[in-house]
């Protein structure tokens, strides 16, 4: 009975110890299965979310693929057309935009240049597909630590789709199209192409798209010549082109650069010994600290392209008739005057055009300092003429009937309650009309236009090409209306070259790239304005201007050169415009706030300008006589004398109230007024005329 218990007890014990074993087993697994029950639903909501995820981030690509095909982005734009504007020699004025010889290969390239721009925008290029994630986050915790954007997530690539496809608006759509076409890129282009098309295509200020016209512009060399200093430079001017601009900010730039150098250190490209030795000697920009003036003439052009060429896909070629010697040589005589007489003599401006007789503008000089004011003086300054706008008022008196020998008294006259006066307040009695325009006489000059009426002068003024509107009174005998050089210049055109009108112009011919000529000029021109007669009429007085009267410094041996000095109220503004068989040219020199000079006339800086472009502009040309055929007997041409020349030259007219043609006044101011012809032989002027007309101006 003892032994059973323990038995039992043993089995009930073992009984029991299997009952917990059991138990235990039966309470893990449940256990085990409420941890998968738990845990199982967040897998598969997790899968389930990355699914519908890679869905959605692969139906929104798709919609933004589907989107940019339609729009026909998915090609590589062409570069935008570039102009380039030629001189009749040939050579290059100016070049705007994309032509052959501006893009360069990569593997024309050190290899420091383009790694200089690895290391300091995208230092995994190489290895990422378009789209950085690392660098993305890299540039997130950046920011965040900075509290401010010092770092971009945008790979090359996706700053090269932005720029070839992209407007620049912030928008999450831009953002994720640019994705989209930096994928794109990586999938039909070898990181090399990429980098390729990003180095000509980028920005780096200054006007300069591309590595190669950056390169020029900055160091005056090829990208394929650049050093490792100029390389890290340019790389470092993209980030921001106006606040790292090597010229207008060289410390800006070079600690920038510094930068790109450490950069291009520490991911392996250059040793730290060539980043030291570049950083120690930093690039300087070599840019031109003077601004050619032909700029002027390169703004002119551009303004009239779009009248010759409405829309164009392909990059032009400009050809004009601009002479570079004649060009270099009109800037160099107006700066170098105003430079040695205008402090002293209180001019600050000047302006000078050169033509042929066809109209073609050969020079042109808008300014004294194209660099410190783009205003077109020549074009766009309207300006009194003064007695420069005197030939026209001659030419009407021949057209009615008068000669250069006609005699006009020369004394104090009256219209209304204006008195116009000579220069000097000197009158000189009888004189020829000859003798009165190379003495720049006011008097005789109102005289003529209150006989043949202000509006024949107007209208032979505009028939020779003056466009602005001209007053419809007396005054207009004085150059009281404003006018701009070119337009003098054009409208003593016809004086040069047989009579005929022009129009000015500098571009000959506009042709593409791959040379298909899309604009030349031709045409037969205007008809014949000024006779024969009267052209050798008005050439034999202006001649005299040059030669006896108040041109005289615009002379020079071997040609036949007549022209007109003007100064207008106040010597405000002087002139000379004059012209040889072969070339005409027009100077103005003056201020642009008005102001008066020191009694500059336009016999002084204007002429003195004028003679130095004109006298080698006609070197190894043959001189030929001014053009004109008498056709009523004239007497000899005239000369005037010393005495002459001192009492009688006038350039400022009296300021003028409103006057009309003074019809009353006929009678009495031209009493004496007679033309003269082989029938009148008494009113001639004769040498015994000349010698008591100097006697009597030598009198005390």
């Amino acid at each position: 009975m003892f032994a059973a218990k323990p038995a039992a007890k043993s089995a009930k014990g073992g009984a029991r110890g299997k009952v917990r074993v059991k138990d235990a087993a039966a309470s893990r697994e449940p256990r085990s299965r409420r941890r998968r029950s738990f845990l199982w639903p967040v897998i598969r909501f997790g899968i389930t979310l990355a699914i519908l995820g890679t869905l959605g981030l692969g139906t929104l690509f798709g919609y933004i693929w589907m989107g940019l095909d339609s729009q026909g982005l998915l090609k590589i734009p062409d570069r935008d057309p570039g102009i380039m504007i030629l001189a009749n020699d040939g050579s290059v004025l100016a070049e705007q935009g994309s032509f052959n010889g501006d893009e360069v290969r990569i593997a024309d390239l050190p290899d420091y240049v383009p790694n200089a721009f690895i290391a300091i925008e995208d230092r995994r290029f190489r290895s990422h597909y378009g789209v950085d994630p690392i660098g993305l986050l890299r540039a997130m915790y950046t920011n965040y630590r900075s509290g401010r954007v010092v770092q971009g997530g945008s790979t090359l690539t996706q700053q090269l789709a932005k720029n070839l496809f992209l407007s620049p608006d912030r928008t999450l759509q831009r953002k994720l199209q640019e994705v989209v076409l930096a994928l794109w890129l990586e999938k039909h282009y070898s990181k090399d192409d990429i980098l390729q098309l990003y180095l000509n295509r980028v920005y780096f200020g200054s006007g300069a798209t591309g590595i190669e016209k950056a390169a020029q512009v900055y160091f005056k060399k090829s990208a394929r010549d650049l050093t490792l200093a100029e390389a890290a430079t340019l790389a470092g001017v993209v980030k921001a082109p106006s606040a790292n601009n090597p010229i207008s900010d060289p410390q800006a730039a070079a600690d920038r650069a510094k930068l790109v150098l450490q950069s291009m250190a520490d991911a392996g490209f250059i040793t730290q010994d060539e980043a030291t030795a570049a950083i120690d000697n930093p690039a300087a920009a070599k840019t031109d600290s003077y601004l050619s003036a032909k700029n002027f003439v390169i703004d002119w052009i551009g303004e009239q392209l779009p009248e010759f060429v409405k829309d164009y896909q392909q990059s032009l070629v400009v050809e004009t008739s601009i002479d570079p010697a004649i060009q270099n040589s009109a800037e160099l005589a107006v700066a170098k005057e105003l430079s040695e007489q205008g402090a002293k003599l209180k001019v600050s401006q000047g302006a000078m055009v050169v033509m042929d007789g066809s109209g073609a503008v050969l020079a042109m000089v808008g300014g004294r300092s194209y660099q410190k004011s783009q205003f077109n003086r020549a074009t766009k300054a309207l300006r009194q003429p003064g007695s420069a706008f005197k030939p026209f008022v001659y030419l009407a008196a021949l057209e009615h009937g008068l000669t250069p020998d006609t005699m006009v008294v020369d004394e104090p006259i009256r219209v209304g309650n204006w008195s116009p006066e000579n220069y000097r307040k000197k009158y000189l009695g009888p004189v020829a009309l000859e003798t009165a325009l190379a003495l720049s006489l006011n008097t005789i000059s109102v005289k003529l236009v209150l006989q043949v009426g202000p509006e024949a002068v107007i209208a032979v003024a505009h028939r020779l090409g003056i466009t602005s509107p001209l007053s419809n009174d007396a005054s207009i005998a004085l150059g009281t209306s404003v006018v701009t050089p070119l337009e003098m210049t054009s409208a003593f055109v016809p004086f040069s070259n047989g009579g005929y009108p022009v129009t000015a112009y500098a571009v000959t011919r506009i042709k593409t790239r791959d040379g298909k000529v899309i604009y030349e000029r031709n045409g037969s021109g205007f008809p014949k304005a000024i006779t024969d007669n009267d052209l050798f009429g008005m050439n034999r007085m202006m001649r005299l201007v040059v030669t006896d009267g108040t041109g005289t410094r615009a002379a020079f041996p071997g040609f036949d050169i007549a022209g007109k000095t003007g100064t207008s109220q106040d010597y405000r503004d002087a002139w000379f415009v004059g012209f040889t068989s072969e070339l005409v040219a027009g100077v103005w020199v003056g201020n642009d706030d008005n102001s008066p000079t020191n009694k500059v006339t336009g016999g002084l800086i204007p002429a003195m300008i004028w003679r130095d472009v004109m006298e080698p502009a006609h070197r190894g040309l043959t001189p030929r006589p001014l053009p004109g055929t008498p056709q009523v007997a004239l007497s000899a041409p005239a000369t005037v004398s010393d005495t002459q020349y001192a009492q009688g030259a006038a350039e400022e007219p009296a300021p003028p109230p409103e006057v009309n043609s003074g019809g009353g006044f006929f009678a009495r101011l031209f009493g004496g007024l007679t033309r003269s012809t082989g029938q009148d032989p008494g009113r001639k002027r004769t040498t015994a005329h000349d010698r008591a007309l100097r006697d009597k101006l030598d009198e005390p």
